[in-house]
């Protein structure tokens, strides 16, 4: 059987054809798919293993610079990869207020806290239309950039972003009795 494999520098079909794969193996039975995802555990953690050593030993020879790391946590495939081991030289804070202002507006969206237990708190300022937007916005973009965030939580709003104009307002001349001319 001759499967064409993607190309390397298409790291996301490639993740899809590695979850397609699992998939299919579950065709298989139920042992076929867990040996499946056993290997692909086993692979992952010797990679993982292998970028942990890697940048081990670039530290012990001092070649791990900040301009490194920031350059290392810029690259979007370096950076997943290092998310995925634990290994991503940014804290969960840190990415989620990257992205946060990389996908709304200033002060729109603003990160409170992470808790331990993987709930990330943030505060929405936009008002009316554009919050259930922005929301899907936020929820992706967290998810992207902090996989060990399990939950996000959405506090109340900030008072300063209600609107300037009270919806009651606009139906006034509807509602109101008509005056004499």
């Amino acid at each position: 059987m001759d499967v064409e494999a993607p190309a390397a520098a298409d790291w996301h079909a490639a993740g899809d054809r590695i979850e397609a794969l699992i998939t299919a193996s579950a065709a298989g039975g139920a042992v076929a798919r867990e040996r499946a995802e056993e290997l692909v555990r086993l692979v992952v953690d010797l990679y993982g293993a292998g970028l942990e050593r890697l940048l081990d030993l670039l530290h012990e020879r001092g070649a791990l610079h900040d301009d490194v790391l920031d350059a290392l946590a810029a690259d979007e495939l370096v950076a997943s990869l290092l998310l995925v081991h634990g290994l991503h030289p940014e804290s969960a804070s840190t990415r989620v207020a990257k992205a946060l202002a990389a996908v709304a507006p200033a002060g729109e969206a603003t990160l409170i806290d992470i808790t331990p237990a993987g709930i990330a708190r943030v505060r929405l300022t936009a008002s009316g239309c554009s919050s259930a937007p922005l929301k899907a916005a936020v929820e992706s973009a967290i998810a992207d950039a902090a996989p060990e965030v399990v939950t996000i939580e959405v506090v109340g709003s900030d008072p300063a972003a209600a609107p300037v104009i009270p919806v009651a307002s606009l139906f006034s001349r509807v509602t109101a009795p008509a005056e004499a001319p």
